[in-house]
């Protein structure tokens, strides 16, 4: 399992950014950490590298993103501007080269138009190699992606959803809270969007489909952190989910595929309904070895 943290850390103090990122790193093995918006001098880098015992460390040329990687991986950038760092990565778990595209877009439109072109860019001259693009882009794709404060005007995500469809780029979904950003303001002014997010291309889905988002608890910030698991490590030989006739004849199962298929997935409709598959058939296998042991030993 291959884990990444991106987290945009505005307004946290330096003691809690580094304390929460040594717990996460340790309790999900983290391989890659990057930083958004560190709000620390660019000289603190090292600083901050050795303080969370990681190898490697580089940031774009406005301090904005900082990006911190285990000598488990081998990262190479490709190009970083004000908005975006783009690596180059292969992991030791790992049979392919990758590449990933740390994002903090900037909060006003019109100036965020160099990264949509840098990621147009992307797509069209590296469209053989699995791509994930993933961090804070500052605009939301649908008006069900922000709650509280006045109707939001969809005119200002245009640009952006046609950047994704442009780009073949499909949103990775997520488990946790529905919403990455909060102001934080007194109950009757919150708002909550999901500013924070990670896209990949048919090739990231082809060669590594069991990739998972999960929003964490914002804890003394206004983003949630996101983590990034993805199975890389190459199978020998290709696992068919089979279905057994009997299962059906237990009084048990109609209830437990329900439960399991009602729990919510949030997502693109196609992306939600492969993973309630994946999750399914993970359930069925364990509930089966409860009702009936194990089958095929059995039968040998």
């Amino acid at each position: 399992m291959i884990s990444t943290i991106i987290w945009n850390v505005r307004g946290i103090n330096t003691q809690g950014v580094i304390e929460r990122l040594r717990n996460l790193k340790i309790i999900h093995q983290v391989s890659m950490i990057a930083v958004l918006e560190p709000f620390s001098d660019s000289a603190q880098l090292n600083t901050f590298k050795s303080m969370l015992a990681m190898d490697n460390a580089v940031s774009n040329i406005n301090g904005k993103i900082w990006l911190f990687w285990i000598n488990d991986i081998n990262c190479t950038v490709l190009e970083a501007d004000e908005q975006q760092i783009t690596c180059e990565i292969k992991h030791i778990e790992a049979h392919m080269t990758y590449l990933k595209t740390f994002v903090y877009a900037k909060c006003k439109e019109y100036l965020r138009k160099p990264l949509w072109d840098r990621l147009l860019y992307i797509a069209d001259n590296r469209d053989s190699i699995p791509w994930c693009t993933v961090g804070d882009f500052n605009v939301i794709t649908d008006i069900a992606e922000k709650m509280g404060g006045c109707p939001y005007n969809m005119k200002k995500s245009l640009d952006f959803i046609g950047v994704i469809e442009a780009c073949g780029l499909l949103d990775l979904g997520f488990n946790g809270p529905k919403f990455t950003w909060s102001n934080q303001r007194g109950i009757h002014f919150r708002i909550w969007k999901r500013l924070d997010r990670a896209m990949v291309n048919d090739k990231w889905l082809q060669d590594m489909p069991h990739t998972n988002i999960t929003h964490l608890p914002s804890v003394g910030s206004d983003h949630c952190p996101i983590l990034m698991e993805v199975n890389a490590r190459s199978e020998d030989h290709i696992k068919y989910f089979k279905f057994l006739n009997c299962w059906a004849e237990q009084p048990s199962f109609t209830e437990t595929v329900a439960r399991c298929w009602d729990r919510p997935v949030e997502g693109n409709p196609i992306w939600i309904f492969h993973q309630k598959l994946k999750r399914l058939s993970s359930t069925l296998s364990v509930w089966s070895k409860q009702q009936f042991g194990d089958i095929y030993a059995k039968v040998k």
